[in-house]
């Protein structure tokens, strides 16, 4: 199991496969990566900010909990940092258990605590300047449903 918060791209398939191949005993992997998007088709760049040390411990302590909440054989979760152009490959979560239930619901929880409340800061870049990134509510909403499962 590990986290790791880099600046350099990483390569996912490669990533997946490793991950893959050391889950020994497990009955499911799921991988996901998330890219930078340009919705509004005028994104030239996102820079993504964090404090060394306080983002590792968060989302170690985070994906020691979905470990320890759906019986994970292991899980992995890359971030990335800096800056990002659209389309690139900006985080990654994979989670290996012994069923596929638990290793999607542990993937998804990652997920939806990456993107609402990891501590990141990010700032697009457009046509228009630059601006701080504020998390959705319907990130924060589909972070809250695991308090209840």
């Amino acid at each position: 199991m590990g986290v790791r918060v880099q600046s350099q791209p990483f390569d996912f398939g490669a990533e997946a496969q490793a991950f893959s191949d050391a889950a020994r005993g497990a009955g499911a992997v799921v991988t996901f990566s998330g890219l930078v998007r340009d919705e509004s088709g005028r994104l030239s760049r996102m820079e993504i900010e964090h404090y060394p040390g306080m983002t590792e411990r968060a989302i170690s302590a985070i994906r020691d909990q979905a470990a320890e909440r759906w019986s994970l054989h292991a899980a992995l979760v890359i971030h990335r940092y800096g800056i990002l152009l659209p389309g690139e490959t900006i985080m990654m979560v994979a989670t290996a258990a012994r069923h596929r239930a638990e290793a999607f619901a542990a993937a998804e929880f990652l997920m939806d605590y990456l993107k609402s409340r990891a501590p990141f800061w990010k700032k697009e870049y457009g046509p228009d300047g630059a601006q701080w990134v504020a998390a959705k509510d319907a990130d924060e909403a589909a972070l809250d449903r695991w308090s209840g499962a």
